[in-house]
């Protein structure tokens, strides 16, 4: 098992304000890049809000610009081959095997089992977004109930143009219905706070500056209601989609997104030691790069 190192500490917030849990995404540098050290932190700090009897809601933002900007894909930082205990699955421990064992173990854990995980916590979640939500942190996005974007956050999942069907946690369909679905994945291009609006994928737009505001109002006015009520209605609400399909259809594009990561080892086995083999990590993290500088 490993250790946090020091670099690891802070990687992610907490902070308490009354009612309301405040977990904060602390990787600025690289735009909140999801490793893995920083998923089991966040994991943790979801955990010390669900044991907290005084908290009734939980906030998800990321600091500094950025929510996030997907998967740590190519930062110093990056972990792909340390071990992590398991949390979310009972599977095996993955950075000792090779090929699809090595992706479908990992992802299944990190991905697809975690943010599982994270959308049945007990507690209402509101994310709060501002600046990239692009891949994998769309997913970070998703699993909470409720978004408030930032008027200048952008939303993206550009993984198409390497092969992939999308990412691990595919809720595409269900969160802005499967026509608007095609079209964010077949083009991979940036929708913006406003059309996000439009689409039903977020609750509220609001300016920059009053977005810590604006999160943490309806987040306290949610706090006012009973812990119970609270928890019935979202389990209601997440039975609901899994009976209208979510779960069985996460798990074929589940099943899609490991084909193509085989598709792409096969390709160019020289790139066989990475779960983007095919294009390169180096042109992935391009993509996403110019997917998420408001620069370009």
């Amino acid at each position: 098992m490993s250790t946090t190192s020091a670099s690891e500490k802070d990687l992610v917030l907490y902070e308490k304000q009354e009612r309301i849990a405040l977990v904060t995404m602390n990787r600025p540098r690289y735009r909140n890049a999801q490793n893995a050290a920083m998923t089991y932190a966040l994991d943790q700090a979801f955990l010390r809000a669900i044991n907290d009897d005084e908290v009734k809601v939980v906030v998800l933002g990321g600091a500094g610009e950025h929510f996030c900007a997907g998967h740590d894909i190519g930062t110093p930082e990056r972990d792909i081959h340390r071990a992590f205990p398991r949390v979310a699955t009972n599977l095996w421990p993955h950075e000792d095997k090779l090929g699809a064992e090595n992706i479908l173990v990992r992802e299944q854990e990190l991905y697809l089992g975690m943010c599982r995980r994270w959308r049945e916590i007990p507690k209402p979640t509101v994310a709060t977004v501002q600046g990239a939500c692009i891949a994998g942190g769309l997913m970070l996005a998703w699993v909470c109930d409720l978004i408030i974007a930032a008027d200048d956050a952008f939303f993206a999942d550009p993984v198409v143009r390497m092969g992939i069907p999308g990412v691990e946690y595919f809720a595409h369909p269900y969160v802005m219905g499967p026509r608007q679905a095609r079209e964010f994945l077949y083009l991979g291009e940036r929708v913006d706070a406003k059309r996000a609006l439009q689409l039903g994928m977020v609750n509220r737009v609001v300016a920059r500056k009053d977005l810590a505001r604006e999160t943490l109002d309806v987040a306290a006015r949610m706090a006012k209601m009973p812990r119970m009520g609270l928890y019935l209605a979202k389990k209601a609400i997440n039975q609901a989609e899994d009976r209208m399909g979510l779960r069985d259809s996460m798990d074929a594009a589940f099943a899609l997104h490991q084909l193509a990561h085989a598709h792409n080892t096969l390709s160019a086995p020289e790139q066989a030691d990475s779960h983007l083999a095919g294009q390169g990590i180096k042109s992935m993290a391009e993509a996403l790069r110019k997917t998420s500088d408001p620069a370009e």
